[in-house]
């Protein structure tokens, strides 16, 4: 895949009677160095199977490939106190136990071993001729996964499964990935009892890594993550930091290490301070809680310090982790200088009040996160904002060429994940966002948006007057776009 490909590369492959296919495993090994990338969110597996969780993460040099899975009933749980061998994960059980036993298996180990060895095909001590190996479809899966060098270990444990692998970093390819995913619908196949013969997960489809697009009723910038912010690569490097920060209070407390939780984002308008917050929050999962100005500004004097006393009172019995956003700070809370007249005063007290709220919100709940955002950071008063209140202060310019390129190939793959189905295709294949890129100098990232929505209600619109299914969106109509919004 190019760095600016709207499509990422797929690859569709039958796996044991189900259809399974892998968009862009390049892409999401490498998204792995940045966190957890879920390989099959959102899946359906078949009964008594509940519960699959398959991630990949990197670090320290390492790819680690991790699955957990989970059956219901008490059949499961009595199969997996039997070593599973009969049923879920065996074929991984039984090749552990093989290794262990070699020639010796059944001497040496027991009835257990025993059965492995016929699970595998091997020949125990004194028989004649091996069996021939059972579930030959598994069978083939974990060769190939052997072949790929992916090593995969099992472990279970009251009605559970968990498969570990590791592979160096410098080594792993998209085999690995794939490898990985057969391994775990092997073990969802013996989870839910399935014979030798692929039965259970004949007609079913999987998708790896494909971008889970929200329910049509939840807005999209609620539903905004870090992975979806183009053309910010260092700063979506730092909100990934504080996230991880807070996902792990233990670590924090025992080295007695301060999360910072006062965020300040400054830039030009449009340029995705607002959704950055909201992306932080469901980094985190925390609550999103937006602050505007006219929840605190209000004629009567003593009205504003009010407000700003009510929502951190509020803020401090918050039970959840919670992001809050102050948009457009400099609008609810300036520098008026030492003035002696009225209005200066009653701006003085506002920002007097707050200060004095920063200063005990983080002691009296670390959970919460105050981001504030502002076009004009010279309007706000510098002891405002000083370290101890606002540990980060980060600058939001508006994108170069190549942040514009990332900020629209991003935004057009978000688009074709909601809305593409068999037989509507929403893009031509000639769009190119770093042309595109190169011919919107000084647009920002907002400024983008606006030109995709201008082209999608034009084919939308053309649609519904003439009856006929509108052409894809085409790059010439996306420069025609670019024009009109440059016109006013």
């Amino acid at each position: 895949m190019t760095e600016y490909e709207v499509r990422p590369d797929e690859e569709t492959v039958p796996l044991l009677g189900a259809r399974v296919t892998v968009v862009d495993a390049a892409g999401l090994l490498a998204a792995a160095q940045a966190g957890p990338v879920e390989l099959l969110a959102g899946a359906d597996f078949p009964a008594p199977v509940r519960e699959v969780r398959c991630t990949v993460r990197a670090g320290e040099g390492v790819h680690r490939f991790e699955a957990y899975l989970r059956a219901d009933g008490p059949g499961a749980a009595v199969t997996l106190l039997a070593l599973g061998l009969a049923g879920p994960a065996g074929l991984l059980l039984a090749q552990r136990l093989a290794a262990r036993g070699g020639d010796g298996l059944a001497a040496g180990v027991g009835r257990v071993a025993a059965e492995a060895g016929r699970r595998l095909g091997l020949r125990p001590a004194g028989a004649a001729l091996a069996e021939p190996p059972r579930d030959q479809a598994g069978q083939d899966v974990l060769r190939q996964a052997a072949a790929a060098g992916l090593h995969p270990e099992v472990s279970h444990d009251d009605g559970a499964v968990t498969v570990r692998a590791a592979v160096p970093s410098a080594e792993v390819t998209p085999a690995h990935l794939h490898a990985m995913v057969g391994v775990v619908l092997q073990a969802v196949r013996e989870l839910a009892g399935d014979s030798p013969e692929p039965t259970v997960l004949r007609g079913r489809s999987y998708t790896v890594g494909r971008r889970v697009a929200p329910p049509a009723a939840v807005p999209r910038s609620a539903a905004v993550t870090l992975d979806q912010v183009g053309g910010l690569t260092d700063v979506v490097a730092r909100f990934r930091e504080v996230a991880v920060s807070f996902r792990h209070p233990q670590v924090m407390a025992r080295w007695g290490a301060r999360r910072p939780q006062g965020i300040l984002l400054y830039g030009p308008p449009g340029t995705g301070k607002t959704m950055l917050a909201r992306a932080l929050a469901n980094e985190i999962g925390a609550d999103f809680v937006e602050i505007r100005t006219p929840e605190i500004l209000d004629k009567y004097l003593g009205g504003s310090e009010r407000n700003i006393k009510r929502i951190f009172r509020e803020a401090r019995r918050y039970r959840q982790p919670t992001v809050m956003l102050f948009d457009e700070f400099d609008s609810i809370i300036s520098y008026a200088g030492a003035g002696g007249d009225a209005a200066s005063q009653a701006v003085n007290a506002v920002a007097g009040i707050f200060k004095q709220e920063m200063n005990t919100l983080f002691e009296e709940n670390p959970d919460v996160i105050v981001v504030a955002t502002t076009n004009f950071p010279q309007r706000v008063d510098a002891s405002l904002i000083r370290s101890g209140r606002f540990d980060l202060k980060i600058a939001i310019p508006a994108p170069d060429e190549t942040g514009r390129a990332e900020i629209i190939a991003k935004m057009i793959r978000e688009l074709i994940d909601r809305h593409e189905r068999p037989g509507f295709r929403m893009f031509a294949a000639d769009v190119d966002p770093a042309a595109l890129a190169a011919a919107t100098p000084g647009l920002t990232g907002a400024d983008l948006r606006e030109v995709l929505r201008r082209v999608q209600l034009a084919k939308a619109m053309r649609e519904a007057t003439e009856g006929a299914p509108a052409a894809p969106i085409s790059q010439d109509d996306l420069r025609d776009a670019v024009a009109g919004l440059s016109r006013g």
